[in-house]
């Protein structure tokens, strides 16, 4: 999820019979009719008894009875796979609850002893519930994203995009939202974002939105995973047509430039310069015409604290005067933003992104249905972003007078689209990383993007 410029200011089978001969006696357990029952003479009797029967014919032979499968067990079925659409439960795949790490760099020059340092290693395994979290929460993010990538298809409307994405999260993670409080112990880290050619970030689809994804179209997929209020926020960006390949090549390269520049104790005015070098000296061709791709200037990285996707402190992608440094300990996403136009948003089109603030002041409201509306977001969503579409799934109606008297009181933070001029083509990649004791883990890393 974007902070503008102006946020960052503020398997053996079992149960197999052996063959034996069976006997009179049953083991225990065992039912009388499981036994296995060999030919014999004696079977040969008439049901009436008479026992020369048998001499003047053939022998009559007890039909035997079929074997009763017995059910196997979980080594023999062997390990759970996902499914498509992913539903199956993270921690199932995953039952020790190890969860894959991220991509580990080691720190560089002045703190290049962090990695073998002792108390470094102690403090690092003390974060081991923090890093649980984390890992489990990516993961389900990896997942989920990669089965999109594959299903994504021109044709389908951005609600059932959306919808897909966020059911399978929710699975995965085993929160379905729906009961008060489940949703702020894990599932949606905030909605999907699937902002369109000259819109940059913030927008996903109201009720009743019917666009419909286009052949021609540059679309971001924005969306975040948290666990316990550990968000995972990782976005990429789809294209059909190979003619906006290099605007693609050009903000991968820079996200993962900032990725590799970022650690403890570097500014951000450092970070930023290196982004906008190598975002800059891209450009690509669309209709004959020859563009530059320019960064989005007025976007942002920032760091994310708990239940806070923007957690204080933001991270440049052009060159600037901030000296703000990272930390240790500190979780930050890096996304950058390219454009084709001016390299500048501005607010546009309908709102669907909201959070109530952190900082939210008490005033007196003077609208019932906002103050039955602040109860309900307080107790499913805390300051974790939410959009309407999550208000109609719980159930609420006709809200949006008591929202928007939350958003003028203060309480309730409104994050409208954000657009470049129109005509313009904008493309986003995003990754989240730790800034652990001993290594940088960027926690989202797949082998996607």
């Amino acid at each position: 999820m974007a902070a503008t410029a102006a946020e960052g200011i503020s398997s053996l089978k079992l149960g197999e019979t052996t063959g034996k001969p069976a006997t009179n006696t049953t083991k225990i357990g065992e039912k009388a009719d499981d036994v296995d029952h060999e030919d014999s003479d004696d079977d040969a009797e008439e049901a009436d008894g008479t026992p020369g029967a048998a001499e003047d014919g053939a022998k009559k032979k007890k039909k035997r009875k079929p074997r009763k499968k017995k059910k196997k067990s979980a080594a023999a079925t062997g390990p759970k796979v996902q499914t498509s659409p992913p539903r199956v439960l993270i921690h199932e795949l995953f039952p020790n609850d190890t969860y894959p790490e991220g991509e580990i760099c080691e720190y560089r020059n002045e703190n290049a002893y962090r990695t073998t340092n002792e108390e470094k290693r102690h403090l690092d395994r003390m974060n081991n519930d923090f890093l649980t979290d984390y890992r489990r929460g990516a993961e389900a993010h990896r997942q989920v994203r990669q089965w999109a990538q594959n299903w994504i298809k021109p044709g389908m409307s951005l609600t059932d995009i959306a919808n897909g994405i966020e059911d399978s999260v929710r699975a995965l993670t085993g929160h379905q939202g729906l009961e008060e409080g489940d949703a702020i112990k894990g599932g949606m880290g905030f909605p999907t974002g699937l902002s369109i050619n000259h819109c940059a970030a913030h927008f996903t689809p109201n009720a009743g939105d019917k666009k419909i994804l286009q052949q021609e179209d540059v679309m971001k997929v924005d969306f975040g995973v948290h666990i316990n209020g550990r968000i995972v926020d990782s976005a990429f960006t789809m294209a059909f047509d190979p003619v906006y390949d290099n605007l693609l090549t050009a903000v991968k390269e820079a996200t993962n430039t900032g990725i590799r520049e970022s650690g403890i104790d570097v500014r951000m005015s450092d970070i930023g310069a290196a982004i906008q070098e190598v975002m800059e000296s891209y450009e690509v061709e669309i209709k004959g015409q020859m563009l530059p791709v320019k960064c989005i200037r007025n976007l942002n990285g920032h760091s994310i604290g708990r239940y806070s996707i923007h957690g204080g402190k933001t991270v440049p992608i052009v060159k600037g005067g901030d000296q703000t440094k990272m930390e240790e300990g500190e979780t930050f996403a890096i996304e950058t933003f390219g454009s084709t136009g001016k390299g500048y948003v501005r607010d546009d089109m309908e709102v669907s992104h909201y959070a109530k603030r952190d900082d939210a002041p008490k005033v007196a409201l003077r609208v019932s249905s906002a103050k039955t509306l602040l109860n309900s977001i307080t107790k499913n969503f805390g300051t974790l972003p939410f959009c309407r579409r999550y208000l109609d799934r719980l159930g609420h109606d006709k809200y949006l007078l008591g929202l928007n008297n939350l958003v003028s009181a203060g309480i309730v933070e409104a994050y409208p689209p954000l657009c470049d001029i129109k005509g313009s083509y904008t493309a986003q990649f995003e990754h989240t990383f730790i800034l652990r004791p001993t290594v940088k883990e960027v926690i989202s890393r797949g082998d996607d993007y």
